[in-house]
């Protein structure tokens, strides 16, 4: 059944349905004007994301489920990128009349398993018919006691990431060939154009990414950024807001052997995923070179100029490449 045939208010019927919880510190969640939080003792932390159709995703090539999955994870780890604990969503989805209502059962379900890995509650949101395409924005309420900004970092720091970088970035370019959405959910498997051992946690990355969480390093960071966009253009904004710069070591960088092997099958270099792709929503961070720290220490951060070395120890100036919206 169509979306227009089932009706706004049914609709957000179901979806109040769905999510229906109880908590002590909601007072009123979907049904009034406005949710009533009672809020902890700490800071509010508060982010949204949006993503549109055409322009942030693609249905031929991502599942309603993976859809609604990763739109909370890509604002959780905004929320744990500042060092806080999200806790609240807001959803607001635009629809054209025709979309089918699987979708939207669909999407819930996605949502669903990925705000019961995070602890979240949904507390409200809005529908709206869309003219060009489906658009879905989450907006995130988290707490903070310590908030870590972008601009805590200070010459001589180590820069460090919490995982291996340009996965996602390679994932997508696999649905590019493979021209088809996967059921990763489902347990949907491929044998081409890879063995599925090598696709498998790259479309994973890309389709079902997994926020970090930053509880076992938030102490010792001086300054933290989730990589949404890419290593060098979210580098350079940390650098921005802090007042520094920057070199990276690119044979520090942690890349994945399914990244390595499938890179070369596509005909890619690996590095460049590692450091344009974007998408991999691992942490990007400082510390004190005196404080011990459990990731990967890919370089260091310097007074002024932004510099990367590499895999022939050749230190050249690295510019802040990655996703960027109208260019």
């Amino acid at each position: 059944m169509r979306v227009a045939e089932v009706g706004e208010l049914s609709l957000l019927e179901r979806i109040r349905d769905r999510f229906r919880v109880r908590s002590r510190d909601v007072i009123a969640g979907i049904g009034d004007d406005a949710a009533v939080i009672a809020p902890l003792d700490q800071n509010l932390l508060l982010t949204t994301d949006m993503m549109v159709e055409g322009v942030h995703f693609d249905l031929r090539f991502i599942t309603p489920y993976q859809l609604g999955f990763k739109i909370v994870s890509v604002n959780v780890s905004d929320i744990y990128a500042m060092g806080g604990r999200p806790r609240f969503v807001l959803l607001d989805l635009g629809l054209d009349g025709e979309t089918d209502d699987s979708f939207i059962d669909s999407f819930c379900a996605g949502m669903e398993e990925a705000m019961g890995r995070y602890g979240l509650i949904l507390v409200g949101g809005d529908l709206s018919s869309s003219r060009h395409g489906k658009v879905v924005s989450a907006t995130l309420i988290g707490y903070g006691k310590r908030p870590v900004m972008r601009s805590g970092a200070s010459p001589g720091d180590r820069i460090y990431v919490t995982g291996a970088l340009g996965d996602s970035a390679c994932g997508l370019e696999l649905l590019r060939t493979i021209e088809r959405p996967i059921a990763l959910e489902s347990g949907e498997k491929l044998d081409k154009p890879l063995k599925w051992s090598i696709m498998r946690p790259l479309l994973f990355r890309h389709l079902l990414p997994e926020a970090r969480n930053t509880r076992r390093f938030i102490t010792a960071a001086t300054a933290m950024i989730d990589i949404s966009d890419g290593l060098f253009i979210d580098l350079s904004r940390l650098c921005e807001e802090s007042g520094v710069g920057a070199k990276v070591y690119l044979g520090c960088l942690p890349i994945s052997n399914q990244l390595k092997k499938a890179a070369s099958a596509l005909g890619f270099d690996p590095y460049r995923f590692a450091t344009a792709g974007g998408e991999d929503y691992e942490i990007l961070f400082t510390a004190s070179p005196r404080k011990r720290v459990n990731a990967w220490c890919i370089g260091e951060i310097t007074r002024a100029e932004r510099t990367v070395v590499d895999l022939k120890n050749q230190v050249k100036p690295f510019s802040p490449e990655g996703y960027r919206h109208w260019h």
